[in-house]
């Protein structure tokens, strides 16, 4: 049994198409339905139609990616216990439908952090990319938060005190809104909004926002347990505190802590190979071999730092992470299951005609076609080669 090689689509709007998935090789589509407002109940009516527009076109609907966490939930403010019964609600109507693995990330305020989204590599296809020293600039003069320059090294805060000084308003402006576009939210959020919010996930901390989860996770496995589901968390990205943010999904420790505080069965693991692999004290395959056995989705690229700790995404079998050694390990894990676990190439390169179209950053669809064919051939190799 060879694992699920899945896509993700944003739904009828995404300019690539579920014929051009069809054409890449893909047989799962990983979805959501972005439309519907966060924390709002998914009705059975909309999950059934996006299933049906899957469906007719020969493909199945295999990952639920994602079903957004409110922040009332991340907080735990007054709100939460209406959050989190409209959020049991919508994992029953999608195990009506037959949808039983979701993913969500408990990252607060932002889902992903990238300094540049058109990095031009040396063969001309473009990568998206994380600059410390860009942060940085977007930090001290465009949030201006207090205390920032202490969580950044000398080093950094002299190339961003330099780089602020010759940006343009146009290069500042470019930067405000490519931090910005990781915020999960229906409408734009302002500096003062943001500065709102890491002003309370200061007083959460890290050990606070830990015990959130664990509420959150208590709250629905009940659920979980009754109609067959299982949750995969998706890993802080990039993996390590930004903004002054608490992050608690960024390490094998931090993995293992989720699995075991609350340790039962659908409790489980999106495991990002990119995500994890960016953060110079992860090594995926070691951090893969202790989870494993909650890991029910995985996202799977690669990326390559520098010695400052900055990285772009790389070739799919191209960068830090031992992608084969993560391949041969999934192989294995997969062996042992009932059902096949679900990969998807995740991003990949804006490249050839793509260069030339508006698309969802990194998520164009010639990059991610070369990456899926590259995983593909490496899961074959291995199966072939180990069995």
């Amino acid at each position: 049994m060879t694992l699920l090689q899945s896509w993700r689509w944003y739904g009828p709007n995404d300019p690539v198409t579920l014929q051009d998935i069809k054409q890449a090789g893909a047989t799962g589509i990983v979805s959501a339905l972005h439309h519907v407002p966060h924390g709002a109940v998914w009705q059975l009516e909309e999950i059934q139609e996006r299933k049906r527009i899957i469906e007719e076109a020969g493909l199945t609907w295999a990952v639920v990616e994602s079903v957004p966490v409110h922040e009332a939930i991340k907080t735990r403010n007054a709100d939460c216990e209406l959050y989190l019964e409209n959020y049991r609600q919508s994992l029953r109507n999608l195990a009506a439908c037959g949808l039983k693995t979701v993913c969500y990330n408990f990252m607060p305020v932002l889902d992903w952090t990238r300094t540049n989204l058109e990095l031009e590599l040396e063969n001309g296809a473009k990568a998206l990319y994380f600059d410390w020293a860009d942060l940085a600039v977007f930090d001290l003069f465009i949030l201006k938060r207090a205390g920032a320059e202490q969580d950044y090294a000398p080093a950094i805060v002299a190339k961003a005190k330099e780089r602020h000084k010759q940006s343009s308003e146009t290069d500042l402006k470019r930067l405000h809104d490519i931090i910005l576009m990781g915020v999960p939210t229906e409408g734009s959020i302002t500096l003062e909004q943001l500065t709102d919010s890491i002003e309370i996930y200061k007083n959460i901390g890290h050990a606070g926002l830990q015990e959130n989860l664990a509420y959150f996770l208590e709250s629905i496995m009940d659920v979980c347990e009754e109609e067959g589901i299982v949750m995969t968390i998706h890993p802080d990205d990039p993996p390590f505190p930004i903004l002054g943010l608490p992050r608690i999904a960024s390490s094998k420790e931090d993995l293992l802590h989720i699995i075991q505080r609350v340790d039962r069965k659908p409790n489980g693991i999106c495991f990002c190979t990119g995500s994890l692999g960016a953060g110079g004290h992860n090594n995926p395959v070691e951090i893969l071999k202790a989870v494993g056995h909650r890991v029910y989705f995985a996202h799977l690229r690669n990326v390559r730092k520098d010695a400052e700790g900055n990285f772009f995404e790389s070739d799919h079998l191209d960068g830090d992470v031992d992608m084969y050694g993560v391949m041969r390990e999934l192989v294995a894990i997969n062996r042992e299951r009932e059902q096949p676990i679900p990969f998807r190439p995740d991003h990949g390169h804006q490249m050839l005609d793509d260069l030339h179209k508006v698309t969802n950053p990194g998520y164009s669809a010639i990059g991610r076609l070369k990456g899926l064919a590259e995983l593909r051939g490496l899961e074959m190799g291995i199966e072939r080669s180990l069995y």
